[in-house]
């Protein structure tokens, strides 16, 4: 009884803070993939619709970490890229095993192309993590790739650039914004189920534009209070 106690506790404190951020409201598609006693309730929206499962079975999921693909699995957030205003925009996740090796994964994204479309995703690139926000060709380049738990994002609030988070630091990307996909974010692959991850990812966010950094204290604190309380 406690566990769940702690779980709502530390949801509720989540929910909570971000209002008082100021940053609850822009969340409009999300999943805190941690905590539940089965897969079904990983994927319970925290906000907007439930994803759609595409492959993940219950022993690819860990209560105190969260989801982990092996190239076959994604979700579907049933949000599309292009749900919110061209300048006004965010995605997110917090992975606890993120990527490594040469090949290339995605985390989250919204788009089917890297070139001569408008993609909006973060990647893993060999050795580095790439960050693109309703842009065509060219990315904004973090390096080097994390090895431990982070939180990696993008949130565009104008036409001229984006800011993108990794280890800490939200750095400004001066790259015009265009049209954006229409096609729905997905988690774990890009939107036409290419480049699929191997990660192990607790939580996801889609929605308006918000402070990448108050957004990743809320999920850092909110992740570690969930391995806390699960034995």
């Amino acid at each position: 009884m406690s566990q769940v106690k702690d779980l709502v506790d530390a949801i509720d404190a989540f929910i909570t803070g971000s209002k008082a951020d100021g940053t609850w409201n822009a969340i409009k598609a999300s999943c805190i993939m941690a905590g539940w006693d089965n897969l079904n309730g990983a994927l319970t929206p925290l906000a907007g619709t439930a994803p759609t499962n595409h492959n993940f079975v219950s022993g690819d999921y860990d209560r105190k970490t969260g989801l982990t693909g092996t190239g076959s699995e994604y979700l579907d957030t049933n949000r599309a890229c292009d749900a919110d205003p061209q300048n006004d925009q965010h995605v997110a996740v917090y992975t606890t095993t993120p990527e490594s090796g040469a090949s290339s994964y995605a985390y989250i994204s919204g788009g089917a192309s890297s070139f001569g479309a408008s993609i909006t995703e973060v990647l893993h690139v060999s050795s580095q993590v790439y960050f693109r926000s309703r842009n065509v060709g060219g990315a904004a380049i973090g390096s080097p790739t994390p090895t431990s738990p982070a939180f990696l994002g993008v949130s565009r609030s104008a036409s001229s650039n984006f800011g993108w988070r990794l280890g800490g630091t939200t750095t400004t990307q001066n790259t015009n914004s265009v049209t954006s996909s229409a096609l729905n974010v997905f988690v774990f692959s890009r939107s036409n189920a290419t480049l699929l991850s191997r990660a192990e990812i607790a939580f996801y966010s889609v929605g308006e534009s918000l402070d990448l950094s108050l957004l990743e204290n809320r999920v850092t604190t909110l992740i570690a209070d969930i391995a806390s309380a699960i034995p």
